[in-house]
């Protein structure tokens, strides 16, 4: 997502702090670079002009020329006016008090209309809606079924009706969810391959019949420049109300998503970042302007780990900073690494991760977490508990029964007695921030997994969970950003 840019931007920002003083010339330079970037990245060409202006003008102000540090100043610039092309603000899906509120999504056949209907489905479903999908696609072959089948996965019902009208499927499915207590709507629409008078019209007729309260489009993120005439005519036909960004993970440039929002003035509201339901995103312009820019996206990180802490976990997390860290915690974190995405995913949210990701060619050895979990089921509950009771002769035995070597088994040690190190080490912390007192805590260390330098620890974060002390939280954001 975005790597190709996010290099080059941050390879043009490098040149510019080496320099102690900037010059117009090297304003003039470093312009050009990001301009060529972000042509390079498929960004619409009128958007690049209007960006590099405004960027240029601010850039070129007293107050940047003239400070101690320039370079650091045409940074925030870049970063200001990026989140500004992004939309400035998030847009979150208002829904009204009517009953049931009805969302449409609208776009291009193949743009991602029905999975995005799906995931949009999953998240309001954990938001503790009670969603109904309606198939009114009825040219696609097993547009319905698809649907249908994607809809039984995470439990959400699907109105098919006579599976001929779109028009009367999308009335049906009011009726449907009025007398079954339903209270959303998701009309999933047909696409073409491309714009045609048909399609438009009977967007036009489904948005008459059933008064969306919003009407989303999806936008395919690989479209490239010609996502701007696609989206200026659903503007002009179906006047949508938002966006939503399918498949940004498939595509390294990305700049058609960064025109959407100039040309249209319509928000991005989500954005799609894998395959599974889980994987749609409310869309932050400040924090994918900080991602693009390689300051990683920290908050969202650890807003992730507290949606996914449970009652379990905050007590976990509570025993782990007061009793220490066992092999079933260690566990337990590997499994939640997994679900925030992988080593990947953690890894590209972090200052500086993805450029990091992108020279490692985007290598990561996933499987190390495999490999450590036949290790740790391979020791006994007593040592999983106490690590510390692990000798060499027991090494020995677990790599035997784990089908890996003694090396092994020393580099999860490691990791564990690492891991239980940055306990105490965020002990100390939560008790300075409660008032109490403790140590002194040093510049934190994050552990290591390896295949991912001393970034590891991430995968503690979700036993922090809504247990943890937001100030801590905060502190330890300050500790990585310093790094």
């Amino acid at each position: 997502m975005f790597n190709s840019l996010s290099d080059r931007l941050n390879d043009t920002f490098d040149r510019l702090r080496g320099k102690g003083k900037l010059t117009e010339a090297d304003i003039t330079s470093a312009m050009r670079d990001i301009r060529m970037a972000l042509l390079e990245a498929d960004v619409n060409f009128k958007v690049v002009k209007d960006f590099v202006a405004k960027t240029k003008e601010r850039c070129m102000t007293a107050e940047v020329m003239e400070s101690l540090t320039p370079a650091q100043n045409v940074v925030k610039i870049v970063l200001d006016e990026l989140t500004e092309l992004l939309g400035s603000t998030e847009s979150k899906l208002v829904l009204s008090s009517r009953i049931p509120n009805v969302i449409m999504l609208v776009g291009l056949q193949g743009s991602g209309k029905t999975t995005a209907a799906v995931k949009l489905a999953y998240l309001l479903k954990k938001q503790g809606r009670s969603p109904l999908l309606a198939a009114c696609d009825v040219y696609r072959p097993a547009a319905a079924d698809q649907l249908a089948t994607l809809g039984g996965e995470i439990g959400v019902p699907v109105f098919r009706g006579d599976g001929k009208d779109a028009v009367e499927i999308a009335r049906g499915s009011i009726r449907e969810a009025v007398d079954n207590m339903r209270d959303v709507v998701i009309v999933d629409t047909a696409g073409r391959l491309q714009i045609d008078e048909q399609m438009m019209q009977e967007a036009v007729d489904i948005k008459r019949a059933v008064k969306p309260d919003q009407v989303l489009m999806v936008v395919d993120a690989m479209t490239g420049q010609d996502i701007v005439n696609v989206v200026s005519t659903f503007a002009e036909r179906t006047d949508f109300d938002g966006v939503i960004i399918s498949k940004l993970d498939g595509d390294a440039r990305g700049g058609g998503a960064l025109s959407v929002r100039q040309v249209t003035g319509k928000p991005i509201k989500f954005v799609s970042m894998g395959e599974k339901p889980d994987s749609l995103e409310t869309f932050y312009p400040d924090r994918m302007a900080k991602r693009i820019l390689g300051m990683g996206d920290v908050v969202g990180i650890i807003e992730q780990a507290q949606e996914m802490a449970d009652a379990k976990q905050i007590e976990n997390a509570k025993r782990m900073l007061r009793d220490g860290f066992t092999m079933d915690d260690m566990l337990e974190q590997m499994a939640a690494v997994k679900k925030m995405g992988g080593m990947k995913g953690i890894l590209s949210k972090l200052p500086g991760g993805q450029r990091a990701l992108n020279q490692m060619g985007g290598n990561l050895d996933e499987k190390i977490f495999d490999r450590n979990e036949a290790i740790i089921h391979s020791m006994t509950k007593a040592e999983r508990l106490k690590p510390s009771i692990i000798n060499g002769q027991r090494r020995a035995r677990i790599a035997r029964g784990s089908g890996t070597t003694p090396a092994d088994v020393n580099s999860l040690m490691k990791q564990w007695g690492e891991m239980n190190k940055m306990m105490g080490k965020m002990r100390s912390m939560q008790q300075q921030a409660s008032g109490k007192k403790g140590k002194k805590g040093k510049k934190m260390r994050m552990p290591s997994i390896p295949g991912m330098g001393n970034l590891g620890a991430m995968g503690g974060m979700p036993g922090l969970g809504g247990g943890a002390d937001m100030d801590m939280l905060r502190q330890m954001e300050q500790q990585m950003r310093r790094k």
